[in-house]
């Protein structure tokens, strides 16, 4: 590389005519870029083996994702690659806490072994929270031993997002091992504390958290930003945050704040894209270009500390995104490692495609244990009120629909029964509530995607429904399903731990619209119902929610009683 960087070899590939734009300078720059062993090696006039002229367009450094959940898209590691990599990402870190909440180790293990070969840079994180949480049953847990078994390898770059905040801010040993190995190993510990303020944010910042992707006002992120943490501003799926969040970037913020997609499901994968989508609304919003390309670049690869990935300059990967409008980013070529992977939005046919990584899947529970009547114990009942575009929810007090001395679904009220079945230990575990603002008018929905322990929820307007759906997610082995008088109208199996699909991206998208679709015809207000629903689950995101042990309100951590006085 020195001896091409210097001239005294020709380089593999030169770039030419090119406006770089340079992420350290904040400038657009005409130039050269060379190329060699996969590497930047310099800027200027060079003999090469291949030019290509790109006659005056733009050229960023390759995308990054600070904070993705891969399983999320409902595809296998490949085809999540695929689908990204046309929109200019070239490096995420992702968080196998999903996985890792079925499956343990073994679920880190095969995401792992299923990152190899493939044509982006993909880094894992360690997940700090599994279970996330003692108030539901998940697949596995993770303690110290596992963490310190896998936090030295170089593909593993920080501990996950910390959600458990009480147990930071009250001392839990073993919360505070975690972080102290992962800080001796000189990596990041990302933070997860949604509205956390005060002496209790100082108090969690001060034990060694470094970011944090849950804001979801300006004045949150800017009292983390004060206090030193680095905000990843998400926009994802389930939680758009883009929009509040744009009053906090300006010229001394913005090298402190990083995009992220978190969740995103594949239909917005495949329709609007992925962190090229965030800079083009971010551009659109009256954000600089350079600036939103430095949050996409620069910025999350200083963050973690991967300080050959995340500019066009000397020494860093050749992973270079070209495109022709600077405010209106659409990406026409794609580079990894000096190679082009994709052109036009299409990944070129020579780019191989990884063999399948094979895991078992993970299914425990009997369709003869589904019981989801609620005896009546009193007329008023706490119920989940969704929050439309965030994955938060609202604690209700509703007088109960009550028929035979059982508390039943109403659907003229929007009042449905939800369910959560404990999948992995066939405890018999199941949870029962109510939550409005699905607007189901008849039949149910069914998912084995439940953050963050992944067991089956299911919502409904009745009890024969939801079982039905329930019993369609367990014979395939895991998946989304939706059922209407007894019958299944729309399925997608998800055999890989109950999350992700062997099928391809474009398959998945086509079967999930079909349920939303289906899930529309029955009444369905939300846009994509089955994301909603996933988050209906999780215990750490205010303000109420329900697990396989029962209703859960998060400002008090602890279980409640459905039946209120």
């Amino acid at each position: 590389m020195i001896k091409a960087a210097r001239g005294e070899t020709p380089v593999d590939l030169l770039l030419t005519h090119a406006r770089i734009i340079n992420v350290f300078s904040g400038e657009i720059i005409s130039d050269n870029i060379a190329v060699a062993n996969g590497y930047i090696v310099g800027l200027g006039s060079y003999r090469a083996e291949k030019t290509i002229d790109l006659k005056g367009r733009f050229v960023a450094p390759g995308f990054i994702d600070a904070h993705v959940h891969i399983e999320s898209s409902m595809v296998g590691v490949t085809e999540f690659v695929r689908a990204v990599v046309v929109h200019g990402t070239t490096t995420v870190v992702a968080d196998p806490h999903e996985i890792a909440n079925v499956l343990g180790t073994e679920g880190i293990n095969y995401m792992l072994r299923s990152a190899i070969r493939q044509p982006i840079n993909i880094y894992l994180t360690f997940p700090s929270c599994v279970p996330a949480t003692n108030l539901e049953t998940a697949g596995a847990s993770l303690d110290t031993d596992d963490l310190l078994a896998f936090i030295d390898k170089d593909h593993i770059i920080a501990l996950a997002e910390m959600m458990n905040y009480p147990g930071v801010i009250h001392g839990d040993s073993e919360v505070l091992t975690k972080i102290e190995q992962t800080r001796m190993q000189r990596k990041r510990v990302d933070g997860h504390a949604p509205g956390l303020s005060g002496r209790d944010l100082s108090a969690y910042i001060a034990a060694g958290i470094s970011s944090d992707h849950e804001c979801t006002t300006a004045k949150e992120a800017m009292e983390k930003l004060r206090n030193g943490m680095y905000i990843m501003i998400r926009e994802g799926t389930g939680a758009r945050n883009l929009q509040a969040l744009l009053p906090i970037i300006n010229r001394q913020t913005a090298r402190r704040i990083m995009w992220c997609t978190d969740d995103r499901h594949p239909h917005d994968l495949l329709q609007k894209g992925h962190i090229d989508s965030i800079i083009h609304e971010a551009v659109d919003a009256g954000i600089d270009p350079v600036t939103a390309i430095q949050m996409a670049t620069i910025n999350p690869a200083e963050y973690f500390g991967i300080h050959d990935i995340g500019a066009v300059a000397p020494g860093r990967r050749a992973d270079l995104v070209v495109f022709s409008d600077l405010k209106n980013l659409k990406v026409e070529q794609v580079f990894c490692r000096g190679l082009k992977v994709a052109e036009n939005q299409n990944i070129l046919p020579q780019v191989e495609k990884p063999v399948l990584v094979k895991i078992e899947p993970s299914m425990n529970v009997k369709g003869n244990m589904l019981d989801f009547l609620i005896p009546a114990e009193k007329d008023y009942i706490r119920v989940i009120e969704i929050v439309s575009g965030q994955i938060l929810t609202r604690q209700k007090v509703v007088r109960a629909s009550i028929s035979e001395n059982f508390a039943v679904a109403d659907p003229s009220l929007d009042l449905l029964k939800l369910a959560v079945v404990e999948r992995h230990k066939g405890s018999g575990n199941i949870g029962k509530a109510f939550v409005k603002g699905f607007g189901l008018q008849q039949g149910a929905l069914a998912s084995s995607v439940t953050h963050d322990s992944h067991n089956i929820i299911v919502v409904g307007t009745n009890d024969a429904d939801m079982k039905v759906a329930v019993e369609a997610v367990i014979k395939m082995k895991g998946g989304l399903a939706a059922a209407c008088r007894q019958e299944i109208q729309a399925r997608l199996p998800l055999p890989i731990a109950g999350l992700m699909s062997e099928d391809t991206v474009e398959s998945v998208r086509d079967q999930l619209d079909n349920l939303i679709r289906v899930a529309h015809s029955l009444g369905v207000m939300l846009k994509d119902p089955f994301m909603t629903l996933s988050f209906l689950a999780l215990p750490v995101i205010p303000e109420l929610k329900l697990t396989d042990k029962g209703l859960v309100d998060v400002s008090r951590f602890e279980i409640v009683s459905l039946f209120v006085s």
